[in-house]
């Protein structure tokens, strides 16, 4: 059996399933077959270096695959010129050939009780097998050594179920082995630490209990551990939110990826209280109070990149509710042209904040991307001839080549008294975090009436009801007619994932039904994503924005009067060119760029 086993990995076998494939060539195999020796001696020594590490770490050191060598020899493929052979690939391969299922797994759909509570690390580590989930009564386990048969047979002792086989790659199951059973072993090592036969029953009242706060302490090694695994996890998964919910029964942690909430874990409750303390100790919040909303900051270091974690608290019904914003520098300073605009749109928002002064106004929901906006905005813009003060609650990204200044209300350090104080530190362009009340409005106005521009946000739905809301925060319309020169309206959507991109038609008159009015009539050509194990299955990788902008023309100024109606002053920006955002959306559509139910899903039929 272990003669079969070594034949099946044999490099010649390996060599001619990939040759089958059409992943490498037969001088391509022969050149990987003379390398073999020399490379692998050289992989073994790194392996011993390492091996300490390894151990340490639960991964005992294996001795080096011939897929190891193909991995470290970077060898391209003979079916795409350019690209890489990777391991997801060779796997696929060695599945096809050996009529086993092939998963890339999503660590987002396993269950850490499931994975962790059938066999042991020790077990999982050795063998590499990593129980994924029960299907059809079966515990369906994930190797990238599929005829180990003898552990295979363990582990249905283990778990009294029929076992069924995937391929997966070896680097993936380590990975997993090490987080999964890293953080089972932090969570249950600080349960036990924490058990108390005390209710905890948040904040809906009050239950008098013998246990101090002194037995939650938030430096313990265990849950350091698990709060450092839950933002390394987040990094992995480009998540843009954190949510630590308490229930009744259970701590819920739920990731925002590509604007789509997912549940991650579900921890014992018992331990909610120890990590909300860690993570305040993290961000220098009060831990002993509970009963008031605290905002507060941490700055983490994700590979070479610090990344800043935007941390709010406020009570609910089971506890308090922790919200970490991850803000990513990568995500916040893009380049402009990258956001998503069509040639045009970025032609009209470019001439806008170009302007040497006057108001140019964001506006869009929590989570359309605004504060990448202004910031990409602010970097192209900046030079060292230019002087940019910024007043933000709170600062969401330092940056060494703004003045950046947070608002403290507290001190009556205020958007609008800040504004007022700053003009005399000589800025030229000042940004402004959100326009709340008339204080700010009047301030910023008065910014650019004196020769600034200024950048900020409104919470509006649409471009022409932004000028609405300034009406309604007692801005008189001879002050708006003289600061405010354009006005951009944004959503984020997800992008159809370029590895499964599939073409389809559609009905054009059936989109019309759903509220997507387009031209064309008969079928249309559009794009979905299939899903695949780059996406995660759902079809979508990654977003991008879809924008309605609105220069604030002569024209439109000259509607805006205190009795003035919305529809009319629509009616005239579309007749100016003002493209709005669904239509925007439905451009995205048509290029294969978006879905329309993504398009429904973030705009709305505007008459």
């Amino acid at each position: 059996m272990q003669d079969q086993r070594d034949k099946r990995f044999s490099s010649q076998n390996i060599c001619r399933i990939l040759i089958t494939a059409k992943i490498i060539s037969k001088e391509q195999a022969q050149d990987l077959l003379k390398k073999e020796i020399r490379v692998k001696n050289s992989l073994l020594k790194q392996v011993k270096k390492t091996s300490d590490k390894s151990i340490t770490a639960g991964v005992q050191p294996d001795s080096v695959s011939f897929i190891d060598v193909i991995l470290y020899l970077k060898i391209e493929r003979l079916d795409q010129a350019g690209k890489r052979i990777d391991e997801d690939l060779i796997y696929k391969a060695l599945a096809n050939a050996w009529k086993l299922p092939y998963k890339k797994i999503d660590p987002l759909k396993l269950e850490l009780n499931l994975v962790t509570g059938t066999i042991s690390k020790a077990f999982a580590s050795k063998y590499l097998l990593l129980p994924l989930m029960i299907e059809e009564g079966k515990l369906i386990v994930a190797t990238p050594d599929p005829f180990n048969y003898e552990a295979i047979k363990d582990v249905e002792m283990v778990s009294k179920l029929k076992v069924k086989v995937v391929l997966s790659s070896k680097s993936d199951i380590e990975k997993l082995i090490n987080e999964f059973f890293g953080f089972r072993y932090s969570i249950s090592a600080a349960e036990d630490l924490f058990s108390t036969k005390g209710i905890d029953i948040g904040n809906l009242e009050q239950f008098v209990s013998l246990k101090t706060s002194d037995e939650f302490p938030s430096t313990d090694q265990h849950i350091v551990n698990a709060v450092n695994h839950l933002f390394s996890y987040s990094f992995d998964q480009k998540a843009s939110d954190i949510h630590i919910e308490p229930k009744r029964d259970i701590c819920l942690v739920r990731m925002r990826i590509d604007g789509v909430l997912n549940t991650v874990y579900k921890l014992p409750k018992k331990l909610h209280n120890a990590v909300v303390s860690r993570i305040k100790t993290l961000s220098r919040l009060d831990m002993a109070e509970k009963r008031r909303p605290q905002d507060g900051r941490i700055k983490m270091k994700k590979g070479k990149t610090e990344v800043e974690i935007r941390v709010s608290t406020i009570p609910v019904a089971f506890g308090e509710k922790v919200v970490l914003r991850i803000m990513d520098p990568d995500i916040l300073f893009q380049d402009l042209e990258m956001l998503g605009f069509f040639r045009d749109d970025f032609e009209r928002y470019k001439q806008l904040i170009s302007m040497p002064f006057g108001i140019v106004l964001v506006t869009g929901p929590t989570g359309s991307g605004k504060s990448t906006t202004l910031y990409s905005s602010l970097r192209m813009l900046s030079s060292p001839e230019v002087n940019i003060t910024t007043i933000e609650d709170p600062i969401e990204m330092i940056h060494e080549e703004f003045n950046q200044i947070a608002v403290q209300p507290a001190v009556n350090v205020t958007f609008g008294a800040v504004l007022k104080s700053i003009l005399r530190q000589d800025p030229d362009i000042i940004m402004v975090g959100e326009i709340r009340d008339l204080e700010t409005a009047h301030a910023a106005v008065q910014a650019a009436l004196t020769g600034h521009l200024v950048l900020s946000t409104l919470h509006t739905n649409d471009a022409v009801s932004t000028v609405f809301r300034l009406l309604d925060l007692g801005i008189p319309p001879y002050l708006i007619h003289s600061s405010l020169i354009g006005i951009i309206a944004q959503r984020l959507v997800r992008k159809i994932c370029p590895y499964c991109a599939q073409e389809f038609e559609m009905d054009a008159k059936e989109l019309c039904d759903l509220g997507l009015k387009i031209k064309p009539s008969g079928l249309v050509k559009l794009k979905h994503g299939k899903g695949c194990v780059k996406c995660r299955n759902t079809g979508y990788k990654g977003r991008t924005g879809i924008y309605e902008i609105m220069p604030y023309s002569d024209s439109l100024k000259m509607l805006t009067t205190q009795d003035a109606r919305l529809e009319i002053l629509r009616e005239k920006a579309l007749k100016e060119g003002l493209v709005l955002l669904r239509q925007n959306g439905i451009k995205k559509m048509l290029k294969g760029q978006t879905t329309y139910q993504e398009i429904l899903r973030v705009t709305w039929d505007q008459k």
